[in-house]
C-alpha cells in the first residue's frame, strides 16, 4: 500500500493530509484533506501509516500553500491532487473546482448543472475528499445561508469571510 497520511496544524485547526501514488503514474498526489471529526470519509477510509510532514514534500508544500491561503496571500492552489469517487460525485466536484475565489453558488444551481436532485448534489459536495482545495465551502443554501460543511459551520464561515474581500472587489467593478 502506498497510501500514507500526515497531520498539519493550520489556523483552522489540525488537518489530515492523505497522499497516494497517482493512478496515472505521475507520482504522489493528495487524495484527501480532512478536518478532525470529518463527517464524510470515503468507504474503507484507511489513510495508511502516519508519516512526518517533513518527510513528505507534497505535504510540506501543501502546508505552505494553506498558510498563504489562510493569510489571504493565495487564491489558487497548485498542489497535485486526485479526486476518487463515482461518476456523479466527480461531476459535482468538477463544478466545485470551477467556482472562483470569492464567489458562492447554491446546491440548487449545481443540481441544475448536473441534472440531478439537490439532495444528491449535497451528498456529493459533502463527500468532497479534498477540502479547501476543492472549494466546497463556496456552496451555500438557496437563500445564501451557511449550511452543511464537513469541517463544521464555523470553519465554513471563516473560509467565506477570508474570501469576502475578493467578492467586494468584484462587486465594486459592476
Amino acid at each position: 500500500m502506498t497510501t500514507r497520511h500526515a497531520r498539519l496544524t493550520t489556523q483552522l485547526g489540525e488537518l489530515t493530509a492523505v497522499v497516494d501514488e497517482a493512478r496515472d503514474g505521475r507520482g504522489p498526489v493528495l487524495v484527501g484533506l480532512y478536518f478532525p471529526g470529518h463527517w464524510t470519509l470515503p468507504d474503507g477510509a484507511d489513510h495508511g501509516p502516519e508519516v512526518d510532514p517533513a518527510d513528505e514534500p507534497l505535504v510540506q508544500e501543501l502546508g505552505a500553500q494553506l498558510d498563504e491561503y489562510l493569510a489571504g496571500e493565495r487564491r489558487e492552489f497548485t498542489i497535485a491532487y486526485e479526486l476518487r469517487g463515482g461518476e456523479h460525485h466527480r461531476r459535482v466536484w468538477a463544478l466545485l473546482e470551477a467556482i472562483p475565489y470569492g464567489t458562492t453558488t447554491t446546491y440548487g444551481h449545481l443540481a441544475r448543472e448536473t441534472g440531478g436532485a439537490a439532495q444528491a448534489v449535497g451528498r456529493a459536495v459533502g463527500a468532497n475528499p479534498v477540502s479547501i482545495l476543492v472549494p466546497c465551502h463556496r456552496v451555500v443554501g438557496a437563500d445564501g445561508s451557511i449550511t452543511g460543511y464537513a469541517g463544521g459551520l464555523e470553519r465554513k464561515r471563516r473560509l467565506l469571510a477570508l474570501e469576502e474581500p475578493a467578492a467586494q472587489e468584484r462587486d465594486a467593478l459592476f
